[in-house]
């Protein structure tokens, strides 16, 4: 049977998702700074369009003017992401509520509360630090951090799971763990990609400017204490730079690749075939949509895709490694509750 507030984390888990989307929806049209305050635009609740709007807009940013489209491209992503704070913080009440029922998560929630917290001053730090890569791929994983805790919440609040047949190898369990660690690795170079604009630092596949092994500046591309004062909009680091970056992701994605087969033939050999089919239909997708990226020039359609791929993968390794390592509790439950 499913637990109380299960249809409430679902819904979470759906607007996290669509959160996250809209979140790199913003990042890809360059609207991070189309409000240059927060947590309102241009000091109103709304992008600025009658004209003492406007007027006010033009005397207290007179150094940002009023792009519509780019504004309620960053406030829409706001309202839907306060709405999830919201919904984050019944959860947290609810449960805080049923504390004193055994079957109610009570820490996960509270620990998403307080990571949409931090979140929100991440949100907040994109803004007044004029979109400095260390805030933006930092608010980034933050999005995608709340995203897995939801999905893990839900899927403890789904109820029964049918217990396995075989109970998972530590071996498997190390893999599913190792798998669930490199996707998050690769989603942080990912943003590191998108907060430094080097997603079409190379133009070619398999090589980069016509080379296995170009010219590329590690130091600089990976520098993480770049100093706060620039407007980052459209990036500050020259083209070897970039360069290196975009490469990381390239081995990233190898790295990940390799792994996530090795996973899936596990899953196949221990009989959970239907995790290895959808772990493999994902990864042929994201890798899929990366090359599109590259070999299409970033169109927008795409990056998007690729963003929720990303997500997609991601949640499948935390169900993966939920499945492998669900609470004994619950499987002798689920054991007691199969029919004879």
């Amino acid at each position: 049977m499913r637990k109380a507030g299960f249809r409430l984390a679902l819904c979470a888990t759906v607007l996290a998702a669509l959160v996250v989307m809209l979140g790199a929806y913003t990042r890809l049209t360059h609207a991070g700074l189309g409000c240059p305050d927060w947590p309102g635009c241009y000091g109103f609740i709304g992008v600025p369009q009658t004209e003492d709007q406007l007027a006010h807009a033009a005397e207290h940013f007179p150094h940002a003017p009023v792009e519509e489209q780019k504004g309620w491209n960053e406030m829409v992503h706001r309202y839907f992401a306060g709405t999830l704070g919201l919904l984050i913080l019944a959860q947290a009440l609810l449960a805080w509520r049923r504390r004193d029922d055994a079957e109610q998560p009570v820490k996960l929630p509270l620990l998403l509360l307080a990571v949409v917290i931090v979140q929100a001053a991440f949100g907040m730090w994109t803004v007044t630090l004029k979109l400095w890569p260390q805030v933006v791929t930092a608010h980034l994983l933050g999005g995608f951090t709340t995203l897995s805790l939801q999905a893990l919440l839900t899927l403890r609040l789904s109820g029964r799971w049918p217990a396995l047949k075989t109970p998972p190898t530590q071996a498997l369990r190390g893999l599913a763990a190792a798998g669930l660690l490199v996707v998050l690795g690769q989603v942080a170079l990912g943003g590191w990609v998108s907060s430094n604009y080097a997603a079409v630092a190379c133009v070619d596949l398999p090589t980069c400017h016509g080379e296995w092994w170009p010219a590329m500046d590690f130091a600089n591309g990976f520098h993480l204490t770049q100093h706060i004062g620039p407007n980052y909009l459209g990036g500050q680091l020259d083209s070897d730079a970039r360069t290196a970056i975009h490469v990381s992701h390239r081995l990233g994605a190898i790295l990940v690749s390799a792994l996530l087969l090795l996973l899936i033939a596990a899953l196949w050999r221990a009989r959970l075939t239907g995790l290895a089919q959808a772990l493999a239909l994902l990864l042929a997708v994201q890798i899929s949509l990366g090359i599109s990226n590259v070999l299409l020039h970033l169109p927008l359609a795409v990056a998007v895709a690729h963003n929720a791929g990303g997500a997609a993968l991601l949640i499948m390794l935390v169900a993966i490694n939920y499945r492998l390592r669900q609470p004994a509790s619950e499987l002798q439950r689920s054991r007691v509750l199969q029919p004879a």
